[in-house]
């Protein structure tokens, strides 16, 4: 999910959490994957083949369920022309609140953020969530390469996949025993022949990574001895794939394992990516916190909303474990207000100030999507942050899990 944000992300990881937790009576519980190109006249023709068939269902309640939910499912279905771009998910089921006779009917409908690639429709008691799930692991792309004097293999990582765009072997030939001016003539022979090959390697290199440069978030070269070092320093690769060159491993095979050791090397520096770029974000933000009146940061929901509502954050950071909801509140007189309610926290009762009536509650939203909301409205960089490092922790425990680097100060 490279192309993914990280706010995005966040709204997707806390959609499949809500979806595990619920559970249906029996087999109740509908989940349908359709791809982009599936026609969705074959799929309302087998809806209604199932629901021809679930009367057959010996218990009435759960025939009577099943048939809601098909129903439901040719109902969204019609809504839409074709599949959207990357297909269509539907989980539709009867969930019970409580005891028997408490079941409500609820429906999730959205366009993944990967393409589905296999149609399902599956009956069960909890929603099949795996193909969405898979798509939460990473799948974020590199070039990885392995060089030596004799052979060099290109490869592309992309999540767990690797596929091996080239082999090339060098030509290049080993040490020679003439002496005297032989002897040099030779050496520049094979020097200039390694040069070639180094260029070719180049070449292929560029020819591979070049047309999805936008998406790579990194090179990693391995290999054994010291031709893929002269191979870097080296004017070879085209200067936008040069850049974004991790690290360089030493490795004890060439080839498709070569490729294999080089990943299982570099995995520290995988890892770190995301944490790194994190680690950047928090170290901006508490290095304009230490310039005291003078500092573009600011923390604390309340005064940060403040920031957002002027239009004066750049990037606000959330911690992905902040846990509350933005309540809004109304009364028959007209008054209206908008309250912070932390997760286990019993709302009191309000009253108006107004009329001294009580307050009822007209709405609730997650306060991650309420903030990330203003703040895309007004063009401010939205950025999840993970509680993993402790810059992270630091943001949930010393700041409230909500900061901001400001554009400009505000007083």
């Amino acid at each position: 999910m490279a192309d993914v944000s990280s706010k995005e992300l966040y709204e997707f990881k806390k959609t499949l959490k809500e979806l595990a937790e619920k559970r249906g009576k029996g087999t109740e519980l509908v989940s349908m994957y359709i791809p982009p190109d599936k026609q969705l006249s074959d799929v309302g023709k087998q809806m209604r083949d199932e629901l021809g068939q679930s009367a057959n269902i010996k218990s009435k309640s759960t025939r009577k369920n099943v048939q809601s939910a098909i129903e439901v499912i040719m109902q969204r279905i019609r809504m839409f022309p074709k599949p959207p771009e990357k297909g269509l998910v539907l989980f539709v089921g009867m969930i019970p609140k409580g005891g028997p006779g408490t079941e409500k009917m609820e429906t999730v409908v959205f366009e993944p953020p990967e393409e589905i690639q296999t149609y399902w429709y599956i009956c069960d008691s909890t929603f099949f969530l795996e193909p969405l799930e898979e798509m939460i692991e990473s799948k974020e792309v590199y070039g990885v390469a392995v060089i030596d004097r004799n052979e060099a293999t290109i490869a592309i990582l992309k999540g767990k996949r690797i596929d091996i765009v080239a082999n090339l072997t060098s030509g290049v030939p080993g040490k020679h025993k003439a002496g005297g001016q032989s002897q040099r003539r030779f050496d520049r022979v094979i020097d200039q022949l390694a040069h070639e090959f180094l260029k070719r390697i180049g070449t292929h290199m560029n020819d591979a990574y070049l047309p999805i440069k936008d998406e790579l978030r990194g090179v990693i070269l391995g290999g054994p001895g010291h031709t893929k070092n002269d191979f870097y320093e080296g004017d070879y690769m085209q200067y936008e794939i040069k850049d974004k060159v991790l690290t360089t491993v030493d490795t004890s095979y060439t080839g498709e394992f070569g490729i294999r050791e080089t990943i299982d090397k570099a995995s520290d520096v995988l890892n770190e990516l995301d944490v790194i770029k994190e680690k950047k974000l928090m170290e901006r933000f508490v290095h304009e916190l230490k310039k005291m009146d003078q500092g573009l940061a600011s923390y604390g929901e309340k005064q940060v909303r403040n920031s957002l509502q002027i239009g004066a954050v750049d990037t606000l950071l959330l911690s992905e474990d902040l846990k509350s909801k933005r309540v809004t509140l109304d009364c028959s007189c007209g008054y209206t207000t908008e309250i912070t309610v932390k997760e286990g926290q019993k709302l009191d009762e309000e009253l108006c100030p107004n009329c001294n009536e009580k307050l009822r509650i007209v709405s609730e939203e997650d306060l991650i999507e309420n903030l990330a909301q203003i703040a895309e409205n007004l063009s401010s960089t939205v950025e999840v942050i993970s509680t993993e490092t402790d810059e992270g922790m630091q943001l949930y425990r010393g700041f409230g899990g909500v900061a901001a680097i400001l554009r400009y100060r505000v007083n």
